[in-house]
């Protein structure tokens, strides 16, 4: 930190109070949102920071004018927190920010307009940021964390302050996205429900209203939701919504998507290409497609083994065994239900051999014969173990046929005998 002076430190705080007052005054909401976004540790901020910490009574500034001191709570506090996160206290710079946070709400509420959205989008975004880096201090002292809990309290406090029939109202589905975000860190993803329920059902909002930007966001989250519920259909609808509406030159945000997409896709049986799967560096999926076109069992379960790590701990730092248990139910599941897929395409790779073979006798599998192409790949099975599995694909809908137990040997419908997904979930 270089030096300053009490001079220019007083001037510096100064210029900040000026600043602010006037893009109130103003509803310069471009200017005002640059001067509370902390996390982007701009130059300008930094400086302030160093100038408080210096001067250390900004308060007796904000007194010394009418303008200041219509804001002294909202200042007070914000400045307190600028200082702990410039000397790296995060939880003091949490703890400060969310009082002036309830300050700046409180202010907003009585702004008639909507001009300071965006500053409202600030405050809510560098909320959660704050509240997760002073979590990470906690832990790191053996303390619990629990600000990003408060945060996700104060978001919702937000949420109601928009959820009227005001032009306000369509900045709700931004803090829904927030709280989402909040949600989905800390594993309480049945939080997430009554916010969808005011977001789906009020009167008063309107989906097409919302920003393009904030409505990828919440079809995105809505979408793991259905992951998560396994309701397929419904995750395809969403997260293909969100693909199709994303900016396409935001590509972090979709490989995020497509890490929820493709497993859904393969689970109503639609395959991607290797070209997507690489354009877009998603190639732990690379040997699951593979696996399904090929009918490799082995392929599937070595694939599923070795970025078990990576699908179990996607898009979350957080190690609460809540979230990995949403997790676990989420991608991977979905992955490792495709067994049944890869079976049925097993199958269907023997049926054709075998008409090739004995066109008379194709729609007649032996179990004996299915064994064999399973122990070829490595799977050790029994006779009983191999109808068990011909048993589910039949139930499933996965093949058409019956087993004739006596005999050993599944008599396939010789119409159509491997239906195809078209776009549904197995045994839907």
């Amino acid at each position: 930190m270089a030096y300053v002076s009490m001079g220019e430190a007083h001037r510096r705080i100064t210029e900040y109070l000026n600043r602010f007052c006037d893009s109130v005054s103003y509803q310069d909401s471009s200017t005002l949102c640059r001067l509370l976004s902390f996390s982007s540790n701009s130059a300008s901020l930094l400086s302030l920071a160093d100038a408080l910490n210096v001067f250390q009574d900004a308060s007796s500034l904000i007194r010394q004018s009418d303008k200041f001191t219509e804001y002294e709570e909202i200042l007070t506090h914000l400045f307190r927190s600028l200082q702990s996160y410039r000397v790296g206290n995060l939880v003091e710079a949490y703890l400060a920010f969310e009082k002036f946070a309830n300050a700046f709400v409180q202010e907003f509420r009585n702004w008639e307009s909507a001009w300071a959205l965006e500053a409202l989008y600030v405050v809510c975004y560098e909320v959660r940021v704050l509240a997760e880096m002073a979590d990470k201090e906690l832990t790191s002292n053996g303390k619990s964390p629990e600000k990003l809990k408060a945060a996700g309290s104060l978001l919702m406090k937000v949420f109601g302050v928009l959820a009227g029939k005001s032009p306000k109202r369509v900045g709700a589905l931004y803090v829904t996205c927030q709280l989402f975000k909040t949600y989905f860190k800390l594993g309480t993803v049945n939080l997430c429900r009554s916010v969808i329920r005011s977001i789906e059902t009020a009167r008063i909002f309107d989906f097409e209203e919302f920003p393009t930007r904030d409505k990828v966001t919440y079809m995105y989250y809505t979408g793991r939701l259905e992951v998560f519920n396994e309701n397929f259909p419904a995750a395809d609808t969403k997260l293909s919504y969100a693909l199709q509406y994303c900016n396409p030159k935001k590509e972090r945000n979709i490989r995020m998507i497509l890490k929820y997409l493709i497993p859904v896709k393969l689970s109503i049986g639609i395959l991607p290409t290797n070209e997507l799967l690489r354009n877009h560096k998603l190639h732990e999926y690379i040997n699951v497609v593979q696996a399904l076109r090929k009918g490799d069992l082995r392929l599937l379960r070595h694939a599923l083994d070795e970025h078990e790590d990576r699908w179990l701990v996607v898009d979350c730092s957080c190690v609460d065994s809540s979230a990995i248990r949403f997790l676990r139910s989420g991608v991977y599941l979905v992955l490792e239900k495709l067994e049944l897929q890869v079976y049925q395409r097993l199958m269907k790779k023997i049926y054709i051999n075998q008409k090739l073979s004995d066109p008379a006798r194709a729609h007649q599998l032996k179990l004996e014969v299915i064994a064999k192409a399973l122990r070829w790949l490595g799977m050790d099975m029994d006779l009983d173990e191999v109808e068990c599995i011909m048993t589910i694909l039949i139930h499933k809908n996965l093949a058409k046929g019956y087993l004739a137990h006596k005999s050993k040997v599944v008599v396939l419908s010789k119409q159509d005998p491997f239906p195809k997904l078209n776009g549904k979930p197995v045994g839907s």
